[in-house]
């Protein structure tokens, strides 16, 4: 985004940036499932930076009973959601063999190399498990309240997440990549 290379840089350049947006009519808003998700880098939820941070933006929900999707776009999901639940039983097949494989014609394996075995198995199905089946789509209530909220709002959505861009665009809503918006808050610095 260019605005820093950690949360903490981030939002204190945020802080410094939002005055001056808004006084362009330029806001930031966001559901609060996002909220949450930006709370969740934070031990402390009253911590001073967060909470300027948050004054800044305009948390709002969106009406998701008021906004109207087209059928093909839920018959679209769920095509997606059937290829991803299919393509992560493969994965998940794939690594039960290589298990197997691991194991065959070993002797008895102590408590101990058998949990570090298994272990870097279960790491393993459990990173290609998610990427199968999370990456390039929308897999939290906090992506789809973000792509609604947008539309509703007419915004502009900036995200790094594949999955929420790919779907926003198929309802029509604006974007903007993360390094533009970057740039153009620099100017604000």
């Amino acid at each position: 985004m260019g605005l820093g290379s950690t949360t903490k840089e981030i939002l204190e350049n945020f802080i410094k940036i939002l005055p001056e947006a808004q006084k362009k009519q330029e806001t930031i808003v966001v559901p609060p499932a996002i909220v949450q998700e930006i709370e969740s880098f934070f031990d402390n939820q009253d911590d001073s930076l967060l909470k300027t941070f948050l004054g800044f933006v305009t948390v709002r929900s969106p009406a998701i009973h008021d906004t109207h999707l087209s059928g093909d776009l839920f018959d679209q999901l769920i095509n997606d959601y059937r290829l991803r639940a299919f393509r992560g039983m493969k994965v998940t097949e794939e690594e039960i063999i290589k298990a197997a494989e691991t194991f065959m014609g070993k002797e008895v394996l102590s408590q101990k190399e058998f949990q570090m075995a298994v272990g870097k198995i279960i790491t393993n199905l459990r990173n290609r498990y998610k990427n199968t089946t999370r990456t390039g789509t929308i897999d939290s209530r906090a992506d789809f309240e973000l792509i609604i909220l947008a539309k509703e709002t007419q915004g502009t959505l900036v995200s790094t997440d594949e999955g929420v861009i790919s779907w926003a665009r198929k309802i029509g809503v604006k974007e903007m990549s993360s390094q533009v918006f970057g740039k153009k808050m620099q100017v604000y610095l």
